[in-house]
């Protein structure tokens, strides 16, 4: 008697089932990490944008007026908003300067950095 052994359907289905949920979860997981790429990706350019404003008062060696200001700029192909604060500290001769980032559709900033710049000498 010659018999052949193989899966029956249920057991077929079942595989299947198990391989679809595994997939499932891979492909979540993919999405998931290139988004905080994309997120990191623009953290660190928004972290650009705040660092360039505080070494342009550097390289110029302006001692800002106190207030506020803003702006755009492109870094990356994208666009960001710029807020900076100038304030006084307990040294007339120094200023804080605080610049925060966004992006053009976030309400929270995407980077913050403060610097100091003293008067020119």
């Amino acid at each position: 008697m010659n018999i052949t052994r193989g899966f029956t359907l249920l057991e077929a289905l079942i595989a299947l089932a198990v391989l679809a949920i595994g997939l499932g979860t891979v492909m979540r997981a993919l999405g998931i990490s290139a988004q905080a790429t994309d997120q990191l990706r623009q953290r660190q350019l928004a972290l650009w944008v705040a660092q360039n404003h505080l070494d342009e008062m550097r390289v110029l060696r302006q001692f800002p007026a106190l207030g506020n200001s803003s702006g755009q700029e492109r870094q990356g192909k994208e666009t960001f908003i710029w807020r900076m604060r100038v304030l006084t500290t307990p040294n007339p001769g120094f200023r804080r300067m605080e610049v925060q980032v966004y992006g053009v559709d976030t309400s929270s900033p995407l980077a913050t950095l403060t610097g100091f710049a003293t008067v020119p000498q």
